[in-house]
């Protein structure tokens, strides 16, 4: 009974010291320095650089080998072999270093690195075949995820079988500890094959030279491009020290489009385009880095070291798989005279924070520091405007744990993942105390301690703030259920399209509106029918028109309208058509028109009298290629200049013609009894061309979706359908970035589905934004068409009205979503740090659990402690009850000797389990002096996480919702 009462006793001393052990810094400290011991020398990345993150995903992790470089401006490379021989895609790029030890980082592909070493000195060469830029980091840049269907390829027959990083080492007094550095960057990788892949176009200055004291010095880079249409969706600045900005832009007819402008002394990632941008045959590239000499006594030139410059500009783009080149450079300035006229942004500089300033290169501190001083905005700064570095994170860390520097110390210079869960895990029990109440031994008084405890709470609520840009934010996204067709709008990008209520256009007086396009000059167009109306007279049952009595309109069918004003700019088309339908301007400015009463499609140049072309014979539907049956709509490609026709109400087809009129080919068929096929259509009623991906797309009217195919082929690609299209799907239209525009009908009786507008990723196939106008409603919107800047015009045939919609920013959000890319900046609130920290997925539930948990902390900051000390002393009531218990029945069998037995046992157990002098327990003390005794039992748990992220349901995006077949008589238009 006694042994079985010893064996209870010990069981609750245990359980006690453990209740204790959760918040005991001590234990965790202790623990933390018996782990990084054995790792002094060592990386996570070498230790375990492969994880799977299921069937199809892996993670690779790229580390420098526990390196101590000895001397500034160093260069060490590594290299990892792909450890699988299929193809594979990296799809995410997280970086793993900081700048107080790394200047900058370069990831590069290949197949035979220059050495075999651990790791070699750069200047021996990277490679000694090809290589490839596949990643840059620099000054603490955010993790980089690719567009979803995005992918850099490696791997399999031509894809590179080795990764090399390069990790230049700026100022190497970091290193006076000769600690060993393991900087570099995890990837994210898939099987899964990518329907586009991902590349990196390098423009850089080679011979820029910037004269002491001068205030402003230019760098020009500038080439022509000569490969398939590519897609920019991020880029990247890079120079050392004098660089002040630096700027980008696609130059085409004259015309300056910016691709991106930032500081390169503010974090150098991969910052999304503004707005989407497509390079095609004949563009030029063009980028300014814009330097001064203040400051320096000798000319600076363009090299490797801190004391050098650098001029680069970083463009990541997307190409369809087929056509791909995964890396391309320029180096050359084809046309100084253009730069005359290159916008005036390019040469103002963007005022950065000195606490945002590069961290100084040896030699150069004291210069940088006058620099910044003389340079640096005279302004206090505000609370909501403040931007930690991780130079002052650290900093910060360190205050704020006090005797815990060398925590600190290891997790900055070694950043594994036990690392950073210790180093929360001090922060944790530092903040506990302080926002308790309980002080420190080397307080004295009551209002050094309010102040202290004031203090913590202001610097972790930075470490918070800050290490949301440590890590990245949980990814915001849309779920598409694939099987219900039902989407869930999280959050609308970057931009919600709404009705420009002040345009005036939507009183133009028109006819049923049928066709909607812009010229070259971004001018709405407008093909309408005047005083003619198709109604169920127009058509006998072979579809020839019943009305020809009435004559061509007599009205101008054709208007050109300023898209700012609504003022009608010019106006042509009387007395040619008897009912417009469908319209189309092709890069030279010519409208391209169809008549379904005439069976025709026209072209016509903006002031030519009489049509240039004309196909189909007037008034006589048929089906051959010399015929048509009320074609619906026609585009005309900008490279090649061939005229695609859709055919139309009474056909099902596409029907291809050369620039000269002369049948090329055709596809598709009338849908059959059931689920419509790819390929088969009823009503093709709206074409786009999606030009960088050598795609045309078509709305299939009556079966409500998107059919997308190889304009050189007719080869089917892609279906794109939702149920929010409903039964009926009217127009499509496309702009370079990616984004699909599209209006559906009105609801079939029953039908829930609302009449509407939509933007849709087009990589995806994604819904990311509705819209409906405020002024009017729709009835029958029939054609919609949308420019680069994503303004965007729907004419309805029914309301005989055009609608401008804009986009405008979403004020609520701050974090851009640009063409897939995601960067969201410094949140004001408190984030969950630890599963941040390790790296791990925290789903929307877990995090909503988690910030109602920690608001109701913040209310009550004295739950924590009632808590644990109602813990700690139900287990010391029950002791005393055994104790006492224990007590009376040895005095009643034993007597008075029972007492000195007693005390003298349970002394040995408590004496054994106490720590020395420190008035708690110490079970490691303990249980030490037993030979068996191990502490992997009572060590932090470690545990894996994935960065995969899907939609809710695991499943793509893309819809297969078919809609029932409409009754026999479709509403005509």
């Amino acid at each position: 009974m006694a042994g079985l009462i010893n064996n209870l006793l010990i069981l609750l001393l245990v359980f006690q010291n453990s209740c204790l052990g959760f918040r005991n810094p001590l234990s965790v400290f202790k623990r933390y320095k018996d782990t990084t011991r054995s790792l002094s020398n060592e990386c996570l990345g070498n230790n375990r650089p492969v994880i799977s993150l299921g069937l199809t995903d892996f993670a690779l992790d790229i580390r420098m080998p526990g390196v101590t470089p000895k001397q500034s401006d160093t260069y060490l490379c590594m290299s990892l072999h792909l450890p699988v021989d299929e193809e594979a895609y990296v799809v995410d790029f997280r970086p793993q270093a900081s700048m107080d030890t790394v200047h900058h980082m370069l990831l590069f592909g290949c197949n035979i690195p220059s050495s075999t070493e651990n790791y070699w000195d750069c200047d021996e060469g990277i490679c000694t075949d090809k290589s490839n830029i596949l990643y840059a980091w620099a000054r603490n840049a955010p993790p980089t995820r690719l567009p979803k269907g995005v992918g850099f390829k490696v791997g399999g027959e031509t894809g590179s079988k080795y990764f090399v990083l390069q990790v230049h080492y700026g100022d190497v007094s970091a290193f006076r500890d000769k600690h060993k550095d393991c900087s570099g960057v995890t990837l994210h990788l898939t099987h899964q094959r990518q329907p586009l892949i991902a590349g990196m176009y390098l423009m850089m200055s080679v011979n820029t030279v910037i004269p002491p004291g001068e205030k402003v010095v230019d760098a020009d880079i500038a080439c022509h491009y000569q490969k398939y249409p590519m897609h920019l969706f991020a880029y990247r600045v890079h120079t050392h020290r004098l660089g002040k900005v630096v700027s980008g832009y696609r130059v085409r007819n004259g015309q300056w489009t910016l691709i991106g402008r930032q500081s390169p002394q503010l974090p150098q990632a991969f910052y999304p385009v503004e707005h989407p941008v497509d390079i095609s045959f004949g563009d030029t590239l063009a980028a300014r880095c814009v330097f001064t000499g203040e400051g320096r006594t000798t000319e600076t030139h363009i090299g490797g070291t801190a004391s050098d410059e650098m001029c680069n500009f970083y463009i990541m783009y997307y190409m369809e798989a087929k056509h791909a080149v995964s890396y391309m450079t320029c180096t050359q300035n084809i046309n100084p005279d253009m730069f005359r006229s290159i916008p005036q942004e390019a040469n103002i500089p963007i005022p950065v924070k000195s606490d945002m300033i590069m961290m100084t290169h040896g030699h150069h501190h004291e210069e940088t520091k006058k620099t910044d001083e003389s340079s640096s905005l005279k302004q206090p700064k505000r609370e909501e405007e403040e931007v930690l570095d991780q130079g002052d994170f650290y900093s910060l860390i360190s205050k704020l744990l006090g005797e815990r520097e060398d925590v600190v110390h290891v997790h900055k210079y070694n950043p594994t993942e036990k690392a950073e869960s210790d180093l929360v895990a001090e922060i944790a029990n530092v903040v506990q105390k302080k926002d308790l109440g309980w002080f420190d031994a080397r307080e004295v008084t009551n209002h050094d301690e309010r102040a202290n405890t004031s203090l913590a709470r202001n610097r972790i609520h930075k470490f918070h703030r800050l290490e949301s840009t440590l890590r990245p934010p949980e990814n915001r996204h849309f779920s598409l259920q694939h099987g219900e067709g039902t989407w869930e709008k999280e959050h609308t990008g970057d931009f919600h399209i709404e009705e420009a209520v002040d345009w005036p256009g939507v009183n133009l007086k028109l006819g049923q509106v049928s066709g909607l396009a812009l010229d070259p000059k971004n001018n709405l167009v407008i093909f309408h029918r005047g005083d003619h109306v198709w109604d169920g007279n127009s058509f006998d049952s072979r579809f020839v028109y019943q009305q020809r009595g009435l004559g061509p309109i007599e009205q101008n069918t054709i208007l050109v309208i300023d898209p700012s004003n609504a003022d009608v700019l010019d106006s042509t088309g009387k007395n040619l058509f008897y009912l417009p339908h469908g319209l189309s301007i092709d890069k030279d400015g010519n409208y391209w028109v169809t008549d379904v009463a005439l069976h025709q499609v026209f072209k016509l140049g903006v002031h030519d009298k009489e049509p240039l072309l004309i196909l189909g014979r007037s008034l006589q539907p048929g089906s051959d290629k010399n015929h048509f049956c009320q074609p619906t709509d026609v585009a005309v490609d900008p490279v090649t200049g061939n005229i695609y026709v859709s055919d139309g109400y009474c056909n099902s087809r596409i029907v291809v013609f050369s620039p000269n009129g002369m049948f090329i080919m055709q596809w598709g068929e009338e849908t059959s009894v059931g689920k419509a096929k790819p390929g088969q259509f009823r009503i093709p009623h709206s074409l786009t061309l999606v030009p960088e991906f050598g795609q045309l797309c078509v709305a299939d009217r009556e079966n409500g979706r998107i059919q997308c195919f190889r304009s050189e082929t007719g080869e089917f690609t892609r279906e794109i359908k939702h149920k929010l299209f409903g039964r009926e799907l009217f127009a499509v239209s496309y702009i370079p970035g990616g984004l699909l525009f599209a209006v559906n009908g009105k609801p079939y009786p029953g039908d829930t589905e609302p009449v509407q507008g939509f933007v849709m990723n087009f990589s995806t196939g994604e819904i990311i934004d509705t819209f409906i106008p405020i002024r009017k409603s729709f009835e029958m919107p029939h054609d919609v068409v949308a420019s680069e800047d994503k303004t965007v015009f729907a004419g309805d045939a029914h309301a005989k009205t055009v609608w401008k919609f804009t986009s405008t920013e979403k004020m609520e959000h701050r974090s851009v979503k640009k063409a897939g890319i995601e960067v969201q900046e410094i949140k004001e609130a408190d984030t969950v740090i630890e599963a941040r920290l390790k790296n791990k997925p925290v789903s929307t539930e877990s995090q909503k659990k988690w910030e109602k948990h920690h608001t109701v902390e913040q209310a009550s900051p004295g739950i924590s402690f009632v808590l644990i000390t109602t813990l700690l002393i139900i287990p010391i009531v029950v002791l005393l009850a055994i104790a006492v218990f224990i007590r009376w029945r040895k005095t009643r069998v034993y007597g008075a000797d029972a007492d000195h037995k007693l005390e003298s046992s349970s002394g040995g157990i408590l004496g054994r389990l106490q720590g020395k002098g420190s008035g708690g327990l110490n079970l490691g003390n303990f249980f030490a002096s037993h030979k068996s005794y191990s502490r992997k039992g009572f060590d932090r748990l470690s545990t894996e996480g994935s960065d995969q992220e899907k939609d809710e349901d695991g499943t793509d995006s893309e819809e297969e919702y078919s809609a029932p077949p409409p009754p026999q008589v479709s509403s005509s238009s």
